[in-house]
């Protein structure tokens, strides 16, 4: 098993094709996009080759490669306005594992890992990110990777029927 990890530096039509079936994906959506109803979490959204360039301006992004096929991407902001903890230089964290042959092999694990010591390498200190209540999978992930729960946002996505909160999670990069 080969991973490896690429910067996205330029935007191009076929990452906006990959992207736009991972951000529409039945499977995927209630893990990674929050919604306050059913209608709003099967809504179809599809991002533009320039929102994507744009994107990249405030999002430091990584493709995910396993055996070189592209099964994700990985990405981070620093300073975000929605932040649990306003702390500066904070890294906002985001994963998606989009394609089945990705998941489920350790590649989450590896892939963190590495977007954890580029975001050390900014100088950066510390790291949140939110995770959905009922996705324990990524939770005990993070967990293992030495993540600490900070707070909860109540109501904060639409999943079989009933509204879940939001997790947020840090991790101290100084003491690590």
């Amino acid at each position: 098993m080969n991973i490896q990890f690429i910067k996205l530096i330029e935007a191009s039509s076929s990452l906006v094709d990959v992207f736009n079936r991972w951000e529409n994906d039945p499977t995927l959506i209630p893990l990674t996009r929050p919604s306050k109803n059913k209608l709003e979490m099967e809504r179809q959204v599809k991002m533009s080759l320039e929102e994507l360039t744009q994107r990249l301006e405030n999002h430091h992004t990584y493709l995910i490669y396993l055996d070189e096929q592209l099964v994700g991407e990985m990405n981070y902001m620093v300073d975000p306005s929605h932040l649990y903890k306003k702390e500066a230089g904070t890294a906002w964290l985001g994963i998606t594992i989009g394609e089945p042959e990705g998941r489920g092999k350790g590649v989450g694990f590896v892939a963190l890992q590495y977007l954890e010591n580029q975001i050390k390498q900014q100088g950066l200190n510390r790291i949140e990110l939110g995770v959905f209540e009922f996705n324990k999978q990524a939770q005990k992930l993070y967990q293992k990777l030495g993540y600490k729960e900070i707070g909860k946002i109540d109501d904060f996505t639409y999943w079989q029927d009933k509204m879940w909160s939001d997790i947020r999670m840090e991790k101290d990069l100084k003491n690590n």
